[in-house]
């Protein structure tokens, strides 16, 4: 005798039923583009459907991230200036920061996640400080922890170091819980490959290296086993949650962080992900919807309990007509 598994498979009904693996609009967080200026509303070229927006115009994001159901934004700022040590993006005035205020006083119940890195406010693009042309590790250290402090002091819920410079998590905890802030959290970047799908949000956020690459302190898209390290080294530093990013050529990390770590997982599905769906639909080749929602189930279903998509506001609109 042999199984009939597709009896449960009749219909939509008992598909329904038994479905393992359930997308809700709680398992989203929407990355923000912060800029400086006044009534500004600009789609991003790189990542249509998605836009820059001036302070004065965060409201209209962040009722339809409200009504969506969604319970967490991931603020990026592009700044006006920028110099040799990112002055900018520790400043209380920053964009960021004023971004974090006014999110809080739109939605005090939204999760409010800060980006901590370096790389859109230095004159060089890369995510620490430079020594010839060398990042000098332990250096850029002092001045990620003092952006995190920078956000946590505007109102950040949770900051998220994107960094991967070794030790920022415990420098930022450590400062954190010095300062007064033990409350506020850390979501690392904590397998962040050197991936080629972070092409337009490289444009997005005008945070492309003026030389040279991000191969000496982004991971090595070969290497599993050294990305499980790297989430051992976070763990164990503070993080109280770990990422992996990119998100879609990376399901296997993600099931391994899973299997092996007891903390919340978070996949970052990027810009070219993004991008890639909606170049193809542009052409008439795949179906959007049909596309995007698989990409992000498989996400889930690989163990990630956050996604951070900008699919995010059309998923909770697909949730909802399904």
């Amino acid at each position: 005798m042999f199984s009939r598994n597709r009896r449960l498979r009749e219909n939509g009904a008992i598909r329904d039923l038994i479905r393992e693996t359930v997308l809700t609009p709680k398992d989203f967080i929407y990355p923000i583009f912060a800029v400086e200026g006044e009534n500004i509303k600009e789609e991003i070229e790189s990542l249509p459907g998605n836009y820059h927006y001036s302070i004065d115009r965060l409201h209209e994001v962040i009722d339809e991230v409200k009504a969506g159901g969604i319970r967490g934004v991931l603020v990026f700022g592009i700044p006006d200036s920028k110099d040799e040590i990112a002055s900018s993006a520790f400043d209380e005035n920053g964009i960021v920061q004023r971004a974090v205020r006014k999110i809080k006083e739109i939605a005090p119940e939204l999760w409010v996640i800060t980006d901590v890195c370096m790389c859109q406010y230095t004159s060089h693009g890369h995510c620490g400080i430079i020594y010839g042309t060398k990042v000098d590790n332990d250096k850029s250290l002092e001045y990620l922890a003092k952006i995190a402090l920078s956000h946590a002091k505007a109102g950040a819920d949770m900051v998220a170091p994107s960094d991967m410079m070794d030790g920022r998590v415990m420098a930022m905890r450590n400062l954190l819980d010095k300062e007064g802030y033990k409350h506020v959290s850390i979501m690392s970047y904590s397998a962040k490959y050197c991936s080629a799908f972070y092409g337009p949000f490289r444009d997005a956020a005008n945070s492309a290296p003026q030389f040279g690459d991000r191969k000496t302190y982004q991971m090595d898209p070969a290497n599993l086993r050294e990305a499980m390290k790297e989430i051992e080294d976070d763990i164990m530093e503070g993080a109280d949650i770990i990422m992996v990013k990119p998100a879609l050529s990376y399901l296997d990390v993600i099931r391994c962080a899973r299997d092996r770590h007891d903390v919340p997982v978070a996949a970052y599905s990027v810009s070219g992900e993004y991008a890639m769906v909606k170049a193809g639909a542009k052409m008439g080749v795949i179906n959007e919807k049909a596309i995007a929602m698989e990409m992000l189930l498989s996400m889930k279903r690989a163990g990630a309990d956050i996604i951070i998509t900008y699919h995010a506001l059309d998923a909770v609109k697909w949730l909802k007509e399904d």
